[in-house]
């Protein structure tokens, strides 16, 4: 395997090693990241009704996660009081 030798400037330098990994190399950290793939590729996956489906899914997570979290601060206050 054979070895080529790229310029960056300074801030493309910082941001890379940012990401670098300990004990990995910039090599493996440009393959790593090269081989993410961007959000923008997930646009137009879903149809819009799937799209709705789990934005209300997610919602109604959320909404549950958020009550519960209630439920425990509000036991927890209860605690402190007692």
């Amino acid at each position: 395997m054979g070895t080529k030798t790229i310029r960056l400037d300074d801030e493309a330098y910082e941001r890379l090693a940012n990401r670098k990994r300990e004990g990995e190399s910039f090599s493996d950290a440009v393959k790593r990241i090269a081989g993410e793939r961007s959000l923008l590729e997930l646009a137009g996956i879903l149809s819009d009704e799937e799209a709705e489906t789990m934005r209300e899914t997610i919602t109604a997570r959320r909404d549950r996660s958020r009550d519960r979290s209630d439920e425990i601060a509000t036991r927890l206050d209860a605690n402190k009081r007692s």
